[in-house]
C-alpha cells in the first residue's frame, strides 16, 4: 500500500470505543430497530438492542445503557411498565428514558411522561429531532436534576 492509497476503515476510527455512550434500543418491529440502530450507530453511539419488555430489563441490568429508547407496544410487558420498573429503582432511575412510539394521543403521553420518561416522542419521528433529543438526554447531568415533566412548583397565590 502506497502513502496516497486510501487507508481501510477499521483504521481511520478512534481508538476511544470506550467513550462511546450506550443506548438499548426496545423496539419489537425488527425494521424500525435495524434502521434506528443503523442510524445510531452511524453517529458513534454503542447500540444493544431489545424486542421485548423481559429482555429489555435483562439488557439494562447487563448493558448498563446511558439511555433507553422504548417503544410502548412491546410484547411479555409493556413499555410503561418497563419504564416504571426503571424509574422506581434506586440503581437505575438516573437512566434517561425516551419513549418512542405510534401511540401518541394526548392519554397516551400523559401516562408515559407520569411513569417518568424524560421525553415522548411519536413516530414517525424526524431523525435530526430524535437525534438532537439523544444528544440533550446524554448530555445532562444524571446526578443533578430530575427530569423535565417533573410537577413544577406551586405558583404563589395572587395578592
Amino acid at each position: 500500500m502506497t502513502a496516497l492509497e486510501p487507508q481501510p476503515a477499521a483504521e481511520a476510527q478512534p481508538a476511544a470505543d470506550a467513550a462511546k455512550k450506550r443506548i438499548l434500543l426496545v423496539e419489537d418491529e425488527p425494521h424500525m430497530m435495524e434502521m434506528l440502530k443503523f442510524r445510531l450507530v452511524e453517529n458513534q453511539y454503542e447500540v444493544a438492542t431489545a424486542a421485548d419488555g423481559y429482555t429489555a430489563l435483562t439488557q439494562v441490568r447487563s448493558f448498563k445503557p446511558d439511555l433507553v429508547i422504548l417503544d410502548l407496544m412491546l410484547p411479555k410487558i409493556d413499555g410503561y411498565t418497563i419504564c416504571r420498573l426503571l424509574k422506581c429503582n434506586e440503581e437505575y432511575r438516573t437512566i434517561p428514558v425516551m419513549i418512542l412510539s405510534a401511540r401518541s394521543n394526548e392519554e397516551d403521553i400523559r401516562r408515559g411522561l407520569a411513569m417518568g420518561a424524560d421525553v415522548f416522542m411519536k413516530k414517525p419521528y424526524d431523525p435530526p429531532t430524535l437525534l438532537e433529543k439523544i444528544k440533550e438526554l446524554l448530555a445532562r447531568d444524571r446526578n443533578a436534576v430530575e427530569p423535565e415533566h417533573a410537577e413544577p412548583a406551586p405558583e404563589p397565590a395572587a395578592s
